[in-house]
């Protein structure tokens, strides 16, 4: 065994034995940072950010795909809600069919577009290695750094792959532009004549060290929690605005989404549209129940269920009855309380004449909405309901979306209609 993979093998060890440590390590890093002033703050892990992966088309799999990556850097562009003196990266192997090698790592404060604010710029380590070998499936957490990260800070994330590495981790609807450079990039301070790419890769998350107070809120669904519709490269997702409204209430709460576009409680992506994602039930542990942090779940998720079966993408074998989707959401419910989480959940909005994919909208699926959202104001199975049918339909035509907050498809809003989510949301939910 070499002294790299040693390295390796003890960080495993270490990670599984001891998920606390890395806490404490930060903590003495911080009391040496303060010159040793007096004991620093107790603080434990919060997620600031996170995505959830899907698996990887059949191109990827053939190596032909834009996101397989061989000695280059790829640098990718998060957006933090809770802030914090010190933060780690965790990475993500989900979905991949062999180990992954990451070269090296780098973390910064974005500037704009590729370039960092270099005093900034932190190599990371992986049990104080340069880099890391992730086997599939895997998610590892980097070491500790200390880099105080402001609410709503963009963040640089920089992965070289000295080889071919391709076809995991990868969360397809990023609505972010990340940047793909030659060679090892991962310290420089723009990466010019970059190609641009719109997923995030091989990241499963940004942890921050929190204050005692300090806890994350999961939102967990499809493609209205995802933020499709909404302008790129402008974190106008409806918990991108939710976040900004806790900040500005002193609220510590990480915002983590964990939406998948296309995404079904009871049903896996179709083979020809894997970027939809695995069904609720089966990502709950990995998206939500394992984040660091979270102590709460907003479910938003549903409307694919009803609306996939007997188009292209779904047959009509798969459709569901309301007494099937009442006991998938049910299952998530006890799941989040179980490990001692409150969970809410969220009405499913309004669809009619929607047209992102044909035959997702008829009135026989509008009558299951309607019937699944009477069961989620009135079973009391969650904590709390965010009734968001109310907020975006149409008063004339209470079966559509408000013509105002439609982005064009008629099923995901717009810019406006996520911010009008996001401020119908009770922050005292989250208190």
């Amino acid at each position: 065994m070499t002294d790299r993979q040693r390295r390796t093998f003890s960080f495993f060890r270490l990670f599984r034995r001891d998920n606390a440590r890395p806490a404490r390590i930060a903590v003495a890093m911080l009391a040496l940072i303060s010159g040793g002033a007096g004991p620093a703050p107790k603080s434990h892990w919060v997620a600031s950010w996170g995505a959830s992966a899907s698996a990887p088309r059949e191109e990827a799999r053939m190596r032909k795909s834009s996101l397989v990556f061989s000695n280059q850097t790829v640098r990718e562009i998060v957006h933090l809600s809770l802030g914090g003196p010190a933060i780690r990266v965790r990475f993500s192997n989900a979905f991949g069919g062999r180990p992954l090698e990451i070269g090296a790592a780098h973390v910064a404060l974005r500037a704009s577009g590729s370039a960092i604010q270099a005093s900034t710029d932190r190599a990371l380590t992986f049990g104080g290695a340069r880099g890391i070998w992730i086997p599939p499936n895997a998610v590892v957490a980097s070491d500790p750094v200390a880099l105080g990260v402001p609410p709503g800070s963009d963040v640089a994330i920089s992965i070289f792959f000295p080889h071919e590495a391709g076809g995991a981790g990868i969360h397809y609807l990023a609505q972010q532009t990340s940047y793909v450079g030659d060679g090892d990039a991962t310290g420089a301070a723009s990466m010019e004549r970059a190609r641009e790419i719109h997923s995030w890769v091989f990241l499963a998350g940004v942890d921050v060290s929190g204050t005692p107070g300090a806890s994350a809120i999961a939102f967990f669904g499809d493609s209205r929690i995802d933020g499709d519709g909404s302008t790129p490269n402008a974190n106008h997702r409806w918990p991108d605005f939710l976040a900004k409204r806790l900040a500005e209430r002193g609220l510590p709460r990480g915002v983590v989404n964990a939406g998948i576009i296309g995404n079904r409680i009871l049903h896996d992506a179709p083979a020809g549209a894997v970027e939809l994602g695995v069904s609720g039930l089966a990502r709950f542990d990995r998206d939500v129940l394992d984040v660091p942090g979270v102590k709460y779940v907003v479910v938003l998720e549903g409307i694919v269920d009803i609306g996939l079966p007997g188009t292209e993408y779904a047959p009509a074998s798969e459709a569901v009855s309301v007494e099937d989707l009442i006991a998938g959401m049910t299952q998530l419910a006890e799941r989040a309380h179980r490990r001692g989480l409150k969970a809410f959940v969220a009405t499913q909005l309004p669809f009619r004449d929607a047209n992102s994919i044909p035959g997702i909208f008829s009135p026989e699926k509008d009558a299951k909405r309607r019937a699944l959202n009477e069961w989620i104001r009135s079973s009391h199975v969650f904590d709390g309901v965010i009734d968001f049918d109310k907020v975006t339909r149409d008063p004339a035509q209470p079966d559509r979306l408000r013509p105002d907050w439609d982005c064009g498809d008629h099923i995901h809003p717009n810019d406006a209609g996520y911010q009008a989510m996001a401020e119908a949301v009770d922050v005292a939910l989250f208190k």
